[in-house]
């Protein structure tokens, strides 16, 4: 898979390293995501699953292994760079949708743009069109406190795609909420992620939603497994 937009090569990541009380949690994890392909990635926790997608977007870095993004080795990347990668081609998407509460959902997602230099009328357009593509475009002027979690959560989706990335990636982003609102709000996601054609490694425990996806991994031992 040549065009991978993200590629895992023999991570290992503990903690505590060196100390008889070290913790272990990826050992060789391997992993190759094409361009518009949405993979689960499901374990129980405790697993690694965050630390995965901390390292698979330039959170953290493995104590060994190479991370790939659009085919650069991020491990020879400075800092710098690495932060701008980051900025520019990866979205992130967690359990809780972490909005600002002071400004509406529509500034929310103007925000990453305008600090990725977007300017105002350019951004505020995007974040509009986003809003709608998910069924919140009504919603545009409230403030994450008048919007239900389903809603939110839809927000934060427009936000993580708001910079056009390349690469999404999102940890058990409907686990906050009940199961017809996990339903719609996934389906908004598999929509949108489908519509630009972005890669996506989605952590989740539900099966259900992880079986709509195009294919499913798991971590056994540390190292990656198809589920």
């Amino acid at each position: 898979m040549s065009d991978a937009v993200l590629r895992l090569s023999n991570i290992h990541k503990s903690y505590n390293a060196g100390k008889p009380s070290a913790l272990h949690v990826l050992r060789g994890a391997e992993l190759a995501l094409a361009p518009g392909e949405i993979v689960a990635l499901v374990a129980p926790s405790g697993a690694g699953k965050s630390t995965l997608l901390h390292i698979a977007g330039l959170l953290d870095v493995p104590d060994s292994g190479r991370v790939e993004i659009g085919g650069q080795d991020m491990s020879t990347r400075s800092d710098r760079r690495r932060t701008r990668v980051r900025c520019e081609d990866v979205g992130f998407v967690y359990q809780f949708h972490h909005l600002l509460p002071e400004f509406s959902a529509l500034e929310n997602v103007m925000l990453p743009q305008m600090a990725n230099g977007a300017p105002r009328g350019r951004a505020r357009r995007r974040a509009q069109e986003l809003l709608e593509r998910v069924g919140v475009g009504a919603r545009a002027k409230h403030r994450p406190a008048d919007m239900s979690g389903g809603e939110q959560q839809r927000v934060a989706f427009c936000r993580a795609l708001a910079n056009a990335p390349r690469l999404l990636l999102a940890d058990e982003p409907t686990g906050n909420l009940d199961p017809a609102t996990s339903d719609q709000v996934f389906a908004a996601l598999m929509a949108l992620a489908r519509e630009t054609g972005l890669a996506a490694l989605i952590a989740t425990h539900n099966l259900e939603l992880a079986a709509r996806m195009d294919r499913r991994v798991q971590l056994a031992d540390g190292a990656l497994v198809p589920a």
